[in-house]
């Protein structure tokens, strides 16, 4: 097909605008899928999406659509459909990055939210040509000349840009497909069309290919040759041979061939799904010399650690295969093993965020039927050591000595929130109280605010969305983004019992606040230990230095129990035996702290 007729487009919403509705509508309407197939979310493919309402894994289609005088002309319509979470924003990126358009979804019942601001700004950035459309007008007592107005005052927007459609009745959908051919640019073809240049989007594996590269051509023409020329990936540096080239109609259809402009898949054959990098570039292997990498490729680099165990140690290698098979899909998890003397083996995994990790965990759980337990969610903490290195530590027994650490960084991000105007006192208060620093405070409306504010992840990651949904009684929203590492007295809060050191229940907290963090899981811990046949000392230690303390006391039994009258004499001998046992055996015994403990305390 001639360049001219592609358009290359992504729908950009925040969660539940409606935006894999208007997916199923487009796909509706170009015929892409017969309407007694297609189904609610048809792009949504995991039980786990369509439960929770969300687009988790980014995924391209090509539709065709007929269009012009009496239907003349046909154009190549690719939509790739992108998360709406702030977890998976950097595929959000890659996406916008494969595109010339996108289409804006706002919803007219809950007006522009955090993650809506965040990606407008991202499509600005990207240059693309952006298409408002407020969503839902279906519904009874929506504001849509609210939301049109705040549109237009928040992103400049003309009033007559503004378009308003239901996904789910298809009111006035094929409306917004003849403004997306009229308005969305093709892709610009380049000079040099014999040097192959494509961008790389998405990944996934599959059994018999191997690792599968979701691509838009950029320049040149992708096609498996009769010598089987290998491609080159540039970040990452591996050749693959080509196995099948496609598209997604959205199923996956053979075609041989991706020219300039299209957008499909590659399949390489190659085993391991870190090998090929999202963001990365594609050439042949023999124009590799020739070709320089298309902008904005970088790692994904987790933000949140969380250690995860199977509660029956037999299990483990079930968890190692499924932690396995669900890195193939998705190249933003990683694992290591760790072991626990007290939850025995088990993997450190990192994660993009706490949606993320829960997603993972879940699906850990109902597709591989394991039954786990996790630890707090912990982030990256940045050491700089007398001697001039520098460390990267996951989990507090990583820690160095503390007479090497010259200074501890933790990272920061730079969150928007917006929120009803109602609420800003609360949601001040809220940032302030965790370390929060306010850079900017607006009123695109008289009745709508959008904060910025600096924040230490390690806030974010302890219940933040949860405090401000109540703070703001669930309207405020929240998007965020990695800002830099900055120094923070942390320190390693050990708990100790017996003394001790139970090495699970360690992590990092700041020096203020490791007392009373010190007694919350003392206090917790007093309550769920069983007693012993002496007094147990619980202690919370920075170093050697013990800053809360809680004794277990003693299970109380009477040796008296049973003897009726008798000496004063033979009675408190009796007393002072049993005194001198339990204080020798307080001097040698030990205390085992069960796996229900840890399951309790973990859990709460």
């Amino acid at each position: 097909m001639d360049t001219k007729n592609i358009r290359n487009f992504c729908i950009i919403a925040h969660i539940d605008h409606g935006k894999s509705t208007l997916a199923d509508r487009l796909l509706e309407i170009t015929g892409t899928v017969e309407k007694r197939k297609l189904k609610e979310q048809t792009m949504d493919q995991l039980d786990l999406e369509r439960e929770k309402g969300i687009t988790i894994k980014l995924k391209a289609v090509r539709m065709n659509y007929s269009f012009g005088k009496d239907n003349n002309q046909t154009y190549q319509l690719n939509l790739i459909d992108t998360p709406g979470h702030v977890d998976f924003s950097y595929e959000v990126s890659r996406s916008l990055a494969a595109c010339e358009g996108a289409i804006l979804v706002v919803d007219a019942t809950q007006g522009i939210e955090a993650q809506t601001v965040s990606n407008v700004y991202k499509a600005l950035e990207a240059d693309l040509t952006i298409i408002p459309v407020i969503n839902k007008i279906d519904v009874k007592g929506h504001q849509a000349d609210e939301v049109e107005q705040d549109l237009i005052n928040t992103f400049g927007f003309k009033r007559e840009e503004i378009l308003r459609v239901s996904a789910k009745t298809g009111e006035n959908v094929e409306t917004l497909l003849k403004e997306l051919i009229t308005k969305v640019p093709p892709p610009t073809p380049k000079e040099r069309e014999k040097t192959l240049k494509a961008l790389i989007f998405d990944t996934f594996y599959d059994d018999y290919l191997g690792v599968v590269a979701v691509v838009k051509i950029t320049e040149g023409t992708l096609q498996k040759t009769k010598e089987n020329e290998e491609i080159y990936f540039l970040a990452s540096q591996k050749a693959a041979t080509v196995q099948e080239i496609g598209i997604f109609t959205p199923q996956r259809k053979k075609t041989g061939t991706l020219k300039t402009g299209e957008v499909g898949y590659v399949a390489t054959g190659l085993k391991d799904i870190h090998s090929i990098h999202v963001g990365d570039t594609l050439t042949y292997y023999n124009q590799k010399e020739d070709v320089q990498p298309l902008p904005g490729y970088k790692e994904i680099k987790p933000f949140v650690f969380v250690s995860i165990y199977p509660i029956e140690n037999d299990d483990f290698k079930d968890l190692r295969k499924a932690l396995e098979k669900l890195a193939l899909s998705d190249a933003a998890l990683t694992y290591e093993p760790e072991s626990s003397g007290a939850l025995g083996f088990g993997f450190r995994c990192g994660f993009l965020g706490l949606l993320h990790a829960d997603v993972v965990q879940e699906r850990l759980e109902r597709e591989y039927n394991l039954e786990l337990i996790s630890t707090t969610p912990s982030v990256e903490y940045k050491v700089n050591l007398t001697g001039g290195e520098t460390e990267f530590v996951k989990r507090p027994s990583e820690m160095p000595d503390r007479s090497r650490i010259e200074s501890i960084e933790e990272p920061w991000i730079l969150i928007n929130i917006v929120s009803p105007a109602e609420y800003v006192g609360n949601i001040i208060t809220l940032c302030e109280k965790r370390r929060g620093v306010q850079r900017s405070m607006e009123y695109p409306t008289e009745n709508r605010v959008i904060f910025e504010y600096e924040l230490p992840l390690s806030e974010l990651i302890a219940n933040f969305f949860d405090d401000l949904k109540s703070t703001s009684s669930g309207f405020a929203s929240l998007d965020y983004e990695f800002l830099e590492y900055r120094q923070a007295d942390v320190v390693k809060l050990d708990i100790l019992v017996h003394g001790d050191v139970v090495e699970p229940l360690s992590h990092m907290v700041l020096r203020r606040e490791a007392e009373r963090k010190g007694r919350d899981v003392l206090l917790k811990l007093k309550e769920i230990l069983p007693k012993q046949q002496f007094k147990v000392a619980l202690q919370a230690a920075i170093g050697g230095r013990i800053v809360a303390r809680e004794n277990l006391p003693a299970m109380r039994k009477t040796v008296l129990q049973g003897i009726y009258g008798g000496h004063r004499e033979r009675k408190d001998k009796l007393l002072e035996r049993q005194k001198k046992g339990k204080e020798r055996l307080k001097r040698i015994g030990s205390v085992d702290v069960p796996q229900e403990a840890f399951r309790k305390i973990l859990s709460s």
